[in-house]
């Protein structure tokens, strides 16, 4: 009869140990750990579903695009400096317009928020610029003819500064400061 007492509640002694000893421990430490990595896991997972969707979606936006607005938006604001297609450019420009191009030169990377002539600062903005120096001798009238034509030209170019060195004969060398654009990688 003490043996029928007793050995209910030994056998919920050693239930209770068991419990507290190893179930309670291999739940909350490994498979709790398991847990957490599979659930984060699924958000990655969910997360990569709708990046891919977002993709697919801008991939049909942008192939929706007419080819020819696409590529005047390239030719607008390209992905590369290309500093001799530039230069040529503005010389062809230049000769069209009837003035001498006597020196371009790079001045320096330019920071592209706008009032700002510091270097270059790390920010999101997608583009980037540099400052282009650009000596030229002409008449006033080709002077304005050039400018007309970087105002109208498929290209962004921001003209910055104009200075003006005077002559009697009515032929004049002009300083310019000119900033171009392009897109970051």
């Amino acid at each position: 009869m003490i043996n029928d007492r007793i050995l209910p509640w030994f056998a919920l002694i050693v239930a209770t140990g068991i419990f507290f000893g190893y179930v309670r421990p291999t739940w909350s430490d490994t498979i709790g750990k398991i847990n957490k990595t599979i659930a984060s896991d699924d958000k990655a997972l969910a997360a990569a579903h709708d990046y891919d969707a977002r993709r697919n979606t801008l991939a049909k936006a942008r192939n929706d695009i007419d080819p020819e607005n696409l590529k005047r938006l390239e030719t607008f604001l390209p992905d590369s400096v290309d500093n001799v297609g530039l230069v040529l450019d503005l010389n062809a420009l230049a000769a069209r317009s009837g003035l001498s191009i006597s020196n371009i030169d790079v001045t320096n990377a330019a920071d592209t928020r706008p009032g700002s002539s510091a270097a270059p600062a790390k920010n999101t903005d997608p583009t980037s610029s540099i400052d282009l120096s650009l000596s030229a001798v002409g008449t006033y009238a080709s002077l304005q003819s050039f400018l007309v034509g970087v105002e109208k030209s498929a290209r962004l170019l921001d003209v910055r500064d104009i200075t003006v060195k005077g002559s009697d004969t009515g032929v004049y060398t002009f300083l310019m400061k000119i900033r171009i654009f392009w897109l970051r990688s």
